[in-house]
């Protein structure tokens, strides 16, 4: 029954102990909304990848083309939660997206939906890297998958192509992330303004995605929820369903203004 409730929501799914993590919780403000009992964790994948043609003309992230998954995702949990908690009147269900205080990835390997890049990404064997993770913490007792492999490739290819050195072989250095420059209020250096003008991406940075072997012939099925709103440049007008939104308009135009060369 409940592979039936979970699939409708999301078709890329698996199942993790949430004992293991107990002890390796973020500390987010999230973190209060826990079931007391916790047993296990549903961990969803709400893929966004929508062919390579999509993707010609953008300057933004490719998961920022899509409407911003918080609200896209939001809406499409909303009635399986409902069912699960008819289904099942005694047992919680609490979901979680993006501010959440289970480490996504290692959540998601545990339940057996791929394995880690270099860049700290979960790559899944149908979708690659293009997807968003999504968890239901439970105190119901669900049957945790068995891992076979943790780790990707190992080709290096995207800590060579990181145009800022932000990856290496011990690590990643989140200040010297471009993605992480991009999202940035207030004025930026002259290196990190060439940086944006260098890559064209007012938003974003998806390099050590694109040279990942893994993300080669991936499927093109993305999540229903993604198939509306779909825009490739970025906007700063009513920008309130963008992925961008959370740091306001001045940031992207700012960026689209380093972009154009004002």
């Amino acid at each position: 029954m409940i592979n039936d409730i979970i699939s409708a929501i999301s078709p890329v799914y698996g199942f993790c102990d949430f004992e293991p993590f107990r002890n390796k919780l973020i500390n987010c403000r999230a973190k209060g909304r826990l079931p007391e009992n916790a047993k296990s964790i549903i961990v969803m994948l709400f893929p966004y990848y929508l062919g390579e043609d999509e993707y010609k003309d953008i300057n933004i992230s490719r998961y920022a083309v899509v409407k911003d998954y918080h609200l896209a995702i939001n809406s499409a949990v909303g009635s399986g939660l409902e069912k699960l908690r008819e289904t099942y009147p005694d047992e919680q269900f609490v979901f979680f997206t993006d501010n959440s205080p289970i480490p996504e990835v290692q959540a998601a390997m545990d339940a057996g939906l791929g394995v880690k890049g270099k860049n700290r990404l979960l790559i899944n064997k149908d979708y690659g890297s293009w997807f968003f993770i999504s968890e239901i913490v439970t105190t119901l007792r669900l049957p945790a998958a068995e891992i076979k492999e943790t780790e990707c490739l190992g080709c290096g290819k995207c800590i060579s192509a990181c145009p800022t050195h932000a990856l290496s072989e011990s690590g990643f250095n989140k200040e010297l992330c471009l993605s992480d420059i991009t999202q940035r209020k207030g004025e930026l250096t002259p290196e990190q303004e060439e940086l944006i003008k260098k890559i064209g991406c007012a938003w974003g940075c998806d390099i050590c995605q694109t040279v990942c072997p893994m993300n080669k012939k991936v499927k093109i099925n993305p999540a229903e929820v993604f198939l509306d709103g779909i825009e490739t440049t970025a906007r700063t007008d009513n920008i309130s369903d963008r992925a961008y939104a959370w740091r306001g308009e001045k940031v992207i135009k700012r960026n689209l203004d380093i972009i154009s060369g004002q």
